[in-house]
Parts: structure tokens; C-alpha cells; sequence
């Protein structure tokens, strides 16, 4: 099921509302939106309610000019949360949709996140890792020109928070960063050093994956994931 969200005057939400069962999984899309984390929502729809929005201004959904930060889904989605009353959430997020995540984690004042799952995210500056978001040459596959647009529009032309680094010491739950062995967007000693940051987390590189690892290697991302969520 598909539904639209109007949380605040002027902001609607595209949200896919799909599965069932005692656990709530947030999927939170990177810069190939929606269809980048199609097979998340499958793995887990079998047992799991899965709500896994669009970001405003990908697929073709409106965004409002003045929603134009991180922090914007951040709050945008924990308010999404508690309008649904769910509670121990595993959020599952890719890419720019772990920057998401990550802030979300910071701000959750109201308890609701249980676990994270971050997969090649994106979101804090680490030193000696520049971010460079992937453009590729006109007429080579890539995500939508448009998407990527939106993605800009939110992580501003450095797409790192220089702030978010020492913040995530903070967040007490735990936290699973999957990283692709040859990612280049954010290479694996980006994702040890953002690990490094939570207070209980652990890293796992996959090997022969991307930055897309859910999608270039789904077995050995899901086992991991799976063994993490404690389920069978």
C-alpha cells in the first residue's frame, strides 16, 4: 500500500506502508531512490511492517523550497514514527538515506529507533575521506539526473556534516555498518572511522560489493543483517 502523507502545511510524504507483523523496519533510500532499496523492503516485508518513504523530490514527488536540509527528514521522519506509535524501529538505510538515518539517531528523543542498520552511508566529515557524489557521463547508467538534484538540494555542494562526527557517541543503540570491499564512493576506511563513532557498533565489509552491497552481493549483506536482527 502506497500512501500520502501530509505531516506539515505543504509537505506531503510518499510512503509505502507494506508486510506485517510485531516489528517495524524504516528503509530510508539513497541518491537512486525508491528502487535502490527494493530488495530491503522484500527481505523484510515477509515478517516485518516496512515503511519506506520517498524523499521529497525524488521520483518525481514534490519538495517545497523551504524543506531543503538533512535535518528536515530527520525530524520529518521521527514525527513519522511516533504518528504511528512504533516503537523499538530497525531503521535500514543506504547511502545518503544513512545520513538520514544517522541524524535521526541523535535526535531521537522519544525512544523510538531500536537498531541501525547503515549500509555505505554517507553523513559526517572524516578527515582525509572527501565526499564526491557520482556523476556520470551523459548517456552512461546512472540515478536520475533530477534525483541527484534533490540529493543536492539536502546535502548542499559538500555533502558532509562537519558536526555529526563527534555527535554519534551519543546514540546508545546498536549499530550495524555494512560496508562494499570496493565502494568508491565512501571506501571502507570511511566506514570503520564512522563506525568507530557510535558507542556500540560493529563493521562488516562485504566482499566484492560496491556501494550498493544490498544489491551486489544480497546474500552475504542479509546474512549479516539477519544475524544482527537476531532473526532465524
Amino acid at each position: 500500500m502506497t500512501r500520502t502523507l501530509r505531516p506539515h502545511p505543504g509537505l506531503e510524504i510518499t510512503l509505502a506502508d507494506t508486510g506485517g507483523g510485531d516489528r517495524t523496519v524504516l528503509v530510508l533510500h539513497g541518491g537512486a531512490g525508491p528502487r535502490g532499496v527494493e530488495p530491503v523492503v522484500a527481505h523484510f516485508a515477509p515478517d516485518s511492517r516496512v515503511l519506506a518513504p520517498t524523499h521529497p523530490g525524488w521520483a518525481g514527488t514534490p519538495r517545497p523550497d523551504w524543506f531543503t536540509g538533512v535535518d528536515d527528514l530527520a525530524v520529518t521522519y521521527l514525527d513519522l514514527l511516533d504518528d504511528e506509535d512504533a516503537e523499538d524501529v530497525v531503521v535500514v538505510a543506504s547511502s545518503f538515506g544513512g545520513w538520514v538515518a544517522a541524524e535521526m539517531a541523535v535526535r531521537d528523543r522519544g525512544r523510538r529507533l531500536g537498531r541501525l542498520v547503515v549500509l555505505d552511508g554517507i553523513g559526517p566529515e572524516i578527515e582525509g575521506h572527501a565526499v564526491d557524489l557520482p556523476q556520470p557521463p551523459p548517456g552512461a547508467p546512472g540515478p536520475d539526473p533530477a534525483d541527484m538534484a534533490a540529493l543536492r538540494s539536502y546535502a548542499g555542494p559538500r555533502p558532509a556534516d562537519p558536526k555529526l562526527l563527534r555527535r554519534l557517541a551519543r546514540v546508545r543503540i546498536p549499530v550495524l555498518a555494512i560496508w562494499g570491499e570496493d565502494d568508491v564512493v565512501v571506501p571502507p576506511e570511511f566506514g570503520k572511522a564512522y563506525a568507530a563513532a557510535f558507542a556500540d557498533a560493529r563493521f562488516e565489509v562485504v566482499p566484492g560489493a560496491g556501494h550498493v552491497p544490498h544489491v551486489q552481493a544480497p546474500a552475504e549483506t542479509f546474512r549479516l543483517i539477519d544475524e544482527f536482527l537476531g532473526r532465524a
